[in-house]
């Protein structure tokens, strides 16, 4: 497995769908026990047993791979970043996230995304591992990265929260990393029906609840090309073949397999880019049919040097 998030530390690894480059901005690479705690019932047999994981997603024991990153492209004008992982110097009860120090606003500027740049920022859901560098600290204080930003999720996802009885973990990631854009006024809540909302020209919000209530994934139209973001409605491809695999910390199991079963069914035998948000690299692929369940084909990034200035 490559251990550096790009082949080039300063390059940016990207995807053209239609007249759209989707880039992915590394993080970190996740420790090895992360896929055991995280999809226990991804067992090492299970896992060896297919052996198209190996060795990009899996390796020869069978040990998942799993990574943190966010995507980055520009639609109809807008600048938009999906999801923003784990933050820097943030207070986190697993160790794994806990007082990051990465390079990931550097990674995203190379990208020609510089944070005073970004136009929206959507969450697929509100986690810690993906709402991280939604705020950075400045003079003590968390402060919104994206001070431009319309910072978008899900209504039914903020309200869960609002009425969940957090423990203290989670509400610390609430207190630096959600209501800092609430008092700035900068997070909007959108309204799902179950065919999703267009919310800018061929950008569409898909609900695919389960793995919290409100979970939504992310679909990208352009010059009849589609990409579909997944969020943490999937997180690793050996779901393809397993969709019964499920999170430990799904909030319903039976609905967030039922919406995995619904996007595979849908995303299977087309030409759609799946990009998934923990799928270690070469991260994308399309969803194909095998035997009576699905693998994924991957589809290797284009690594672009890092640019100078935004457009």
């Amino acid at each position: 497995m490559n251990t550096q998030p790009a082949t080039d530390p300063t390059a940016t690894p990207s995807w053209t769908v239609g007249d759209v480059t989707v880039h992915r901005i590394d993080e970190t690479l996740l420790p090895p026990a992360t896929g055991g705690w995280l999809l226990p019932d991804a067992t090492p047999d299970l896992v060896t047993a297919q052996d198209w994981l190996h060795p990009h997603f899996a390796d020869d024991q069978g040990t998942l791979h799993i990574a943190s990153h966010s995507f980055a492209f520009t639609l109809d004008g807008l600048r938009i970043l999906v999801d923003t992982g784990i933050g820097n110097g943030k207070e986190r009860a697993n160790p794994a996230w806990h007082n990051l120090n990465t390079d990931y606003l550097r990674r995203l500027t190379a990208a020609g995304f510089p944070p005073d740049s970004v136009d929206l920022v959507i969450l697929t859901h509100l986690h810690a591992d993906h709402v991280g560098w939604n705020t950075r600290e400045v003079n003590g204080e968390w402060v919104p990265t994206f001070p431009h930003a319309r910072y978008l999720t899900s209504r039914t996802e903020r309200e869960f929260w609002a009425g969940y009885d957090m423990d203290e973990a989670r509400r610390q990631m609430f207190r630096d990393s959600v209501l800092p854009l609430e008092q700035a006024g900068l997070l909007d809540l959108v309204d799902l029906p179950p065919d999703g909302a267009l919310i800018a020209p061929g950008l569409r919000l898909l609900p695919t609840p389960g793995h919290t209530p409100g979970h939504l994934a992310v679909e990208l139209t352009s010059q009849g090309e589609t990409a579909l973001i997944t969020g943490d409605s999937i997180h690793h491809p050996v779901q393809l073949t397993h969709p019964t695999i499920g999170a430990c910390v799904d909030i319903d199991p039976e609905q967030s397999e039922t919406s995995r079963r619904t996007l595979l069914d849908s995303l299977a035998d087309t030409n759609t880019l799946v990009l998934g948000t923990h799928f270690a690299p070469p991260t994308a692929g399309r969803v194909i049919t095998h035997q009576d369940t699905y693998r994924l084909l991957p589809v290797p990034a284009t690594e672009r040097p890092p640019r100078e200035e935004h457009s």
